[in-house]
């Protein structure tokens, strides 16, 4: 496993590029979220422009969580350059949290495509991928979990067409959990994909 500071590393694939949340992604970010379809699938609440700069801060200090600004390559403009936040091909974001202090090998990840333009392409599938590959390859993850409302069914399909399968639901949030548990197959999978991937550092 290689060591990097956190916002060290950009990852590029096909369709999108990975970014590190910096703060000039911010007030792009608050807009999204002023979306109540986008809190409700993300089981967010709303913050302020200032309690969000805050949370931006937070995750960027945060050991157990890691998360990349998604870039949808088709509005980058100009030549990619890392460390330069291209808020104009801001698409989305995804994360991962390793707060299961039972088994650090496992990891809860998110995904959010904000922009509607960007929506249909396979920018989530793409980047999910993306970021499992990063965790296994960074932090030695061998299973991913994911918590999604049950009327999030674009969310669920994507995650059970990965492979994902059910192990719980809660009643009380209306939530679906599911699993993918990372096999040498399924690593040997991934972790192929990372090799296609161009890294920015």
């Amino acid at each position: 496993m290689e060591e990097r500071r956190k916002g060290s590393v950009s990852l590029e694939g096909k369709k999108v590029i990975l970014v590190p949340y910096m703060e000039t992604h911010v007030p792009k970010y608050h807009e999204w979220m002023q979306d109540g379809s986008l809190l409700q699938a993300t089981a967010s609440e709303p913050l302020t422009l200032d309690q969000e700069y805050h949370m931006q801060l937070s995750w960027s200090q945060d050991p157990n969580k890691e998360t990349f600004i998604v870039l949808d390559k088709d509005f980058v403009v100009g030549h990619f350059s890392h460390g330069e936040p291209h808020i104009e091909a801001m698409a989305g974001d995804v994360n991962i949290f390793m707060n299961d202090l039972d088994n650090p090998h496992m990891a809860e990840i998110e995904i959010m495509i904000a922009e509607l333009k960007s929506r249909r392409k396979g920018l989530g599938k793409e980047s999910v991928l993306m970021m499992m590959a990063f965790a296994i390859e960074k932090f030695g993850i061998n299973i991913f979990q994911v918590k999604i409302g049950e009327s999030n069914e674009a969310s669920l399909d994507l995650f059970r067409k990965l492979g994902f399968v059910q192990t719980s639901y809660s009643n009380i949030f209306k939530e679906v959990t599911l699993e993918l548990q990372i096999t040498q197959p399924k690593n040997e999978e991934i972790l192929g994909l990372m090799g296609t991937l161009v890294k920015h550092t």
